[in-house]
């Protein structure tokens, strides 16, 4: 039954490779595969046939590894075929939770990803692929740490976080029974030059009249809990601190966050943590600021609650708190103020399954901004898979609830989810190469931001099972001088050849494989054959037509010159790579026709009389004529225009004189007609011409050119008058020249008056203008004095 079962996934795989395998590149046939194990390494639709005697002489043992459909060609039964297949085995398949409010189980209990675990086996090329379905769980679990910057600028924040725990809790009912609530703080490290060292500075970093706590890094204050009054009690104890410079130390609390489980109470539920500050952070590097180098060891270093190695190690770096908080699921809601906001978006798109929201001024919104951001976090799903071994790829796929089809990074998420939808991916993997070290691996599949996970084992086919057969010392290798394995002969030490026949401790072998060489060469069997005890056996290839031949298998009937894609041209036979014309052919390709049918011109003419026939093709001497037949000449005058004159002179007596008329156009016979309409019509004859040439008195002059119409005479009819256009009427042009002048003088007086007329009326208006405009002072100048003195005599007396 075994057997059948194989024959007939055989015989499918036959099929298949028919049908589809044409498509495909053929990597199956390489001279370098000598056993089973190479052969299924070298592609996926690559078998190995495993029959003792399916080689013929000539063949090597390369000729056991091909497709399913040829190695059944050649006659290899379908079940001496080794061809594995890949597999998928599922070990672990719990169907989805379907949890409603109020129920109460474990959380072990609770299951939103199918299957748990399951075996792949892959080989090389071959896909894989598993359907993947995640379930949101309604009442799922959710501890959520409030992680806040308690620097001297949040201090009217601080206030309104004092009732966060109990308006969390109750608003976190509507979302799930089973809340938990913590919190921690932090300011920066306890170094110059981020804090103030000043021992009076130490015990109070801020104003004189306004006490603050002492500096630190990062304090647990309360870890995850039920009890909302807890948590406002511990917040409303608690006293802001500060430092020197704007950036907080916000990444060494996130850290520590994270990796100190215990201590904070993660539990592999839905874990969220919120970021609130209204600065920036320091990062990897900034630590040198205070003398501090050694890289964060991202491991957990809390005593009591504080993080007492802040002085010890640097901040940790963007791409370290990511891959922490991705380890351990946990979901980032970074609160923070408008001015940073930029700052932390940008972090949003580095750190996975985290979300950016706005915190007012003094955090009066932070309970929306908390629900708004879960619900963001919670209703996109994004899967994602631990580090693939070396030579191994995967792809998503996945329709979501649009039913739109999605692949590669697209298809490792889907939005909108709600509690109770399901989301099914469809996930395969690939290995393109067998690794040495190894042959089972483990990788893990998850959505961003959840504990659970599946487990995929990684098994590579990289053996064929006929290998566990292996017969040491089988009679089938001359008398037992190798091991059969997969149907070849793996010799014994001190015996070669395809069925270890030779044996090389009755002869030199290096003598024996002298003989299978061209002089000097150090080429066995030039490449093409196998030197069996100093023979040379030539291969033989998947073409029957092609093949190698010769002592040293040195001739072929492959490499010879090709035309048009046919070797010799499809006129010849190649041999030894050189090509062997049949008759009426010549050239190294049997290019060369030597019929000249192809040359001959209309006129009877090899190439038109202006070129030679070379290999079936015209050579035009004259540069004037191309063509196929030499022919066509752009630049050589008309029938029409070479024949002009001996027409002129023989129908009009002009042009040539008599004598040279009498001498050079006697050639043709001449017919004359009285109307162009009696002349012969084009078409009646190839050599038939139309011509309308024009005389020196620009006169048209009709005629018909006929080179072929009486045997091999020219003949000519051509119009007795020509058509001489008409002389121009003198008196209607001397007419119409005068009267266009008369006109033209009238109309230049017209416009000249029209002119004039305007001009002076503007002129008269302007002159108005002013006249009104104008006032005449009667007063006299300032500046005049009268002529007339007048003088009179201090001594005249009046009588």
């Amino acid at each position: 039954m075994d057997l059948w079962l194989l024959s007939v996934k055989l015989f499918l795989c036959y099929l298949l490779n028919h049908v589809l395998g044409k498509q495909e590149p053929n990597n199956c046939h390489l001279t370098s595969v000598q056993s089973c194990q190479e052969c299924i390494q070298a592609g996926p639709h690559c078998g190995w046939c495993t029959k003792e005697d399916f080689l013929q002489e000539g063949q090597v043992v390369s000729d056991r590894c091909g497709k399913i459909a040829t190695l059944i060609d050649k006659g290899c039964p379908a079940h001496l075929i080794e061809n594995p297949r890949g597999s998928k085995v599922l070990l672990l398949n719990n169907e989805t939770t379907s949890r409603g409010r109020g129920q109460r189980e474990k959380l072990d209990e609770i299951t939103q990803l199918q299957p748990q675990k399951l075996v792949l086996s892959l080989r090389i090329g071959e896909p894989q692929t598993f359907e993947l379905k995640f379930k949101r769980a309604e009442d799922y679990p959710i501890d959520l740490y409030y992680l806040m910057d308690l620097s001297f600028s949040m201090e009217d924040d601080l206030m309104n976080i004092k009732r966060l725990g109990t308006d969390l809790m109750r608003e976190m009912k509507n979302i799930t029974d089973d809340f938990r609530i913590g919190f921690g703080s932090f300011v920066d490290k306890t170094v110059l030059p981020y804090i103030n060292t000043v021992p009076e500075k130490l015990k109070n970093p801020c104003h004189r009249h306004h006490p603050c706590t002492t500096p630190f890094s990062y304090k647990n204050v309360l870890s995850l809990t039920k009890n909302g009054s807890l948590f406002n009690e511990l917040v409303g104890n608690q006293q802001i601190s500060a430092n020197l410079d704007p950036p907080e130390g916000g990444l060494d609390a996130l850290m520590q966050s994270a990796v100190c489980t215990e201590h904070i109470g993660w539990r592999n539920v839905t874990r969220l943590l919120v970021f609130s500050t209204d600065a920036g952070f320091h990062f990897a590097g900034d630590g040198k600021l205070g003398g501090i180098v050694l890289p964060n060891d991202g491991k957990c270093h809390l005593e009591n609650g504080m993080y007492t190695m802040s002085h010890y190690y640097d901040y940790p770096s963007i791409a370290h708190i990511a891959q922490t908080l991705s380890e351990n699921n946990i979901q980032t809601i970074f609160a923070v103020t408008a001015d940073v906001l930029h700052l932390y978006e940008g972090l949003k798109h580095l750190i996975p399954k985290s979300a950016v929201g706005t915190l007012s001024d003094n955090s009066n919104n932070v309970l929306q901004l908390i629900i708004d951001a879960y619900y963001a976090l919670s209703s996109e799903i994004i899967m994602e898979n631990s580090k693939l071994p070396e030579g191994f790829k995967i792809n998503y796929t996945t329709f979501c609830k649009d039913n739109i089809f999605r692949s590669g990074k697209e298809g490792q998420s889907c939005s909108n989810i709600s509690i109770g939808d399901e989301v099914k991916f469809n996930i395969s993997v690939t290995t393109e190469k067998c690794l040495k070290d190894a042959d089972e691996f483990r990788i893990t599949v998850k959505p961003q931001g959840f504990s659970e996970e599946v487990e995929v084992i990684l098994r590579l086919i990289c053996q064929c099972e006929c290998e566990k057969d292996r017969i040491p010392d089988s009679p089938q290798c001359t008398n037992g001088s190798g091991a059969l394995e997969c149907g070849v002969c793996r010799c014994n030490k001190g015996h070669i050849g395809r069925l270890c026949e030779c044996d090389i401790n009755e002869g030199d072998p290096v003598d024996m494989v002298d003989f299978c060489r061209v002089g000097n060469s150090s080429e066995i069997c030039s490449n093409n054959g196998e030197c069996v005890c100093g023979e040379c056996i030539c291969h033989k290839n998947k073409n029957p037509a092609h093949f190698y031949s010769g002592k040293y298998c040195e001739c072929d009937n492959l490499r010879c010159d090709q035309y048009k894609g046919l070797r010799c041209a499809g006129n010849g036979i190649c041999e030894c790579g050189v090509c062997k014309c049949v008759p009426g052919f010549t050239g190294s390709a049997c290019d060369c026709p030597l019929d000249t049918v192809a040359c001959m011109a209309t006129n009877g003419q090899i190439c038109n009389g202006k070129g030679s026939c070379e290999c079936g093709r015209c050579t035009c001497t004259n540069s004037s004529f191309q063509g196929a037949t030499c022919e066509i000449c752009p630049t050589c005058p008309d029938v029409c225009t070479v024949h002009k004159a001996c027409v002129l002179c023989r129908v009009f007596n002009k042009g040539k004189t008599n004598e040279e008329c009498d001498r050079d156009c006697i050639y043709f016979n001449l017919t004359l007609v009285e109307d162009p309409r009696e002349l012969p019509q084009a078409g009646q004859s190839d050599s038939t011409h139309m011509c309308k040439e024009k005389d020196r008195d620009e006169c048209w002059v009709h005629f018909v050119y006929d080179g072929h119409d009486r045997g091999d005479q020219v003949h000519v009819h051509a119009v007795r008058n020509a058509e001489c256009p008409s002389g121009p009427d003198a008196v209607l042009i001397i007419t119409a020249t005068a009267g266009s002048i008369v006109a033209v003088g009238i109309a230049v007086l017209i416009i000249w008056k029209l002119v004039t007329i305007i001009h002076d009326k503007r002129e008269f208006d302007k002159f108005q203008k002013e006249q009104m405009k104008a006032k005449w002072d009667m007063d006299d100048n300032p500046i005049y004095k009268s002529a007339v003195t007048t003088v009179i005599n201090p001594k005249f007396k009046e009588s």
